[in-house]
């Protein structure tokens, strides 16, 4: 099946490479500032400027390298912008947008760790992160808009969607979703090519599918190595979502090990949930609180390098999954479970940040703003912010 064409309007027009890394490394940085609300808002975010402002990618492969970010573990919102900067400037680009989009997560969230260590509480920003996330609704609904438009455009993929969305709801695991989705629609296009006769020889492209593994670890005392070699095993194994990464981060840091205390986990958690960027950014308050600076930096690598591992190695094959029938129709069921996977976190994001009269106003408010007047998110992320603040401060009635 061949690609669908983008609207005139759409087509992919990227960048000289020189130019590339540049517009990479300040649009990721950017990002990493600004993108609050966890993996669904920054792929949302991601698509509106790499898609929708700059042109650099059409919708159909930016779903396709968000398939292929679901496909491995670790942070898919970063995976997915190491893949963008990869598609655009080959392997410095990979390095660029990757480390942009962490290293002012990073920043701020070492910040904080300076701050929780010496004083022992963490700062209340609930006020600010309450007008955020109602922003956050509106930009990640406008999103699965215009991608579900580009990846649900059968009968099939509709009910594949459907049933993804469906499972996803009742609680089935991520990656399971999504490999039975891409087999359902392989096998589908199988019987059809069966049933008219053109019988071709099957070619898959290998893909290089991490499934987790069970590595096994025992009481120790802290070591920056051994607080290493933990992190680097999670970013090598996670999938699903923050609520995975807490049991991981309990099992072995609080339960197996003894290095933190519960009360810590759980603030480690929050920090890595409100501030800007990855949320595997918990990682590098953990990494500080128990090994200070070098500790913060110790963590960070070891939980994000497999995800740059893992890009290279599948970002080289998308392409080609695409000049494969198999392959591409493999692919198509994934990027359908994908945008099923992002719609019911939206939902359940939605239960908890529209939660009263001006938050609800809020969000239809940053819709309109989106998509009749093509306003930045990053300014109505902004706003947001600032709307909440001033409810929380009582210059608004709520």
């Amino acid at each position: 099946m061949p690609p669908l064409e983008s609207p005139p309007s759409e087509q992919a027009t990227p960048p000289p490479r020189a130019q590339a890394l540049k517009e990479l490394a300040l649009l990721f940085f950017r990002l990493g500032t600004t993108a609050f609300g966890g993996p669904a808002a920054h792929i949302a975010m991601m698509e509106d400027e790499v898609v929708r402002r700059r042109h650099w990618l059409s919708r159909e492969e930016f779903v396709d390298l968000l398939g292929a970010a679901n496909l491995i573990p670790g942070p898919n919102s970063t995976e997915l912008a190491i893949h963008i900067g990869h598609r655009l400037a080959g392997w410095p680009g990979l390095l660029v947008a990757g480390s942009c989009f962490i290293l002012p997560a990073f920043l701020i969230v070492s910040a904080i760790a300076w701050g929780y260590a010496r004083f022992g509480a963490l700062p209340d920003v609930s006020a600010l992160l309450h007008g955020v996330k109602a922003v956050i609704i509106a930009v990640v609904l406008q999103a699965l808009w215009g991608l579900s438009r580009t990846v649900v455009k059968t009968r099939l993929a509709a009910v594949v969607g459907l049933g993804a969305t469906t499972a996803a709801f009742l609680g089935v695991n991520e990656l399971w979703l999504l490999l039975l989705a891409g087999l359902a629609v392989l096998a589908w296009r199988m019987a059809e090519r069966a049933r008219a006769h053109r019988e071709e020889p099957l070619s898959l492209s290998p893909w290089p599918l991490a499934l987790p593994l069970s590595l096994g670890a025992s009481a120790a005392p802290f070591s920056q190595q051994g607080l290493f070699l933990f992190f680097l095993k999670v970013g090598s194994v996670l999938y699903g979502s923050g609520y995975v990464l807490l049991a991981f981060l309990r099992a072995d840091l609080v339960e197996r090990f003894g290095w933190l205390t519960e009360a810590q986990l759980l603030d480690a958690v929050a920090v890595g949930q409100v501030t800007p960027g990855p949320v595997f950014t918990t990682a590098t308050f953990i990494g500080y609180v128990l090994g200070g600076p070098t500790g913060a930096v110790v963590a960070t690598v070891g939980i994000f390098l497999p995800a740059f591992f893992f890009v290279a190695v599948s970002g080289p094959l998308v392409p080609r999954l695409r000049r494969s029938w198999a392959a591409g129709a493999f692919l198509d069921g994934v990027n359908v479970a994908s945008l099923a996977l992002m719609a019911v976190v939206t939902w359940d994001l939605g239960r908890a940040a529209l939660v009263d009269a001006w938050t609800v106003g809020l969000a239809a408010l940053s819709a309109l703003l989106l998509i009749r007047y093509r306003v930045n998110s990053v300014w109505l992320v902004l706003g947001g912010a600032a709307v909440g603040w001033l409810v929380g401060a009582g210059f608004m009635k709520a």
